[in-house]
């Protein structure tokens, strides 16, 4: 279960609170997002009619960038693979992965920074590092770097069950998770 600091840490992030004592680019621009932008519970039913709102963080990101100098020009030379939501690339020091992502399964880029924020949270063993940004073909993308795992083999999804039921979610259905206490759902389905 989360101690007091954490279940603190969540509630301000899912809420919408600005982050204080963090200087790091994802939190900055996350705190420079929620600054203007509301955050919404309901973002998953109302991912269509958020599109308005995700074009308007699109160009206040785009200026937050330039000001704050954070286009990155470059990818790396190693491409790796394209998963779900992120092209990969293997960063030069070959210690960490870049991964670019235009926030396609996330109804706001609101919700990417607080997706990412509470992955740093719960998993800071793989935490990401914001970079900066990217445009592509006039596309924004957000840039980021996680430290490479070479694992032992697949996680198995009876122990990824046994975790997420120890820290309060429940499987809604097939691998989406639920928790009631923060309103947090996992998975794409949510």
């Amino acid at each position: 279960m989360y101690n007091g600091d954490t279940k603190e840490k969540i509630e301000n992030i899912i809420h919408g609170s600005l982050i204080d004592g963090c200087r790091d680019n994802c939190t900055t621009v996350r705190n420079f997002l929620c600054a203007g932008y509301s955050t919404s519970t309901t973002v998953k039913r109302n991912f269509e009619s958020n599109a308005l709102i995700k074009e308007e963080q699109e160009l206040s990101l785009r200026e937050y960038a330039t000001v704050h100098q954070l286009w990155v020009t470059q990818l790396p030379k190693h491409y790796l693979t394209r998963g779900g939501e992120s092209q990969v690339y293997l960063d030069e020091n070959l210690r960490h992965v870049v991964k670019v992502n235009d926030a396609i399964y996330y109804a706001t880029w609101f919700e990417y920074f607080n997706s990412l924020l509470l992955h740093n949270l719960f998993f800071s063993d793989t935490a990401y590092e914001l970079l900066g940004f990217i445009t592509v073909e006039d596309k924004l993308y957000a840039v980021v770097r996680q430290l490479f795992i070479i694992a032992d083999g697949q996680a198995e999804l009876e122990d990824i069950r046994e975790f997420l039921g120890f820290n309060g979610y429940e499987n809604t259905r097939r691998q989406d998770y639920f928790n009631k206490e923060f309103g947090l759902s996992s998975g794409r389905h949510a």
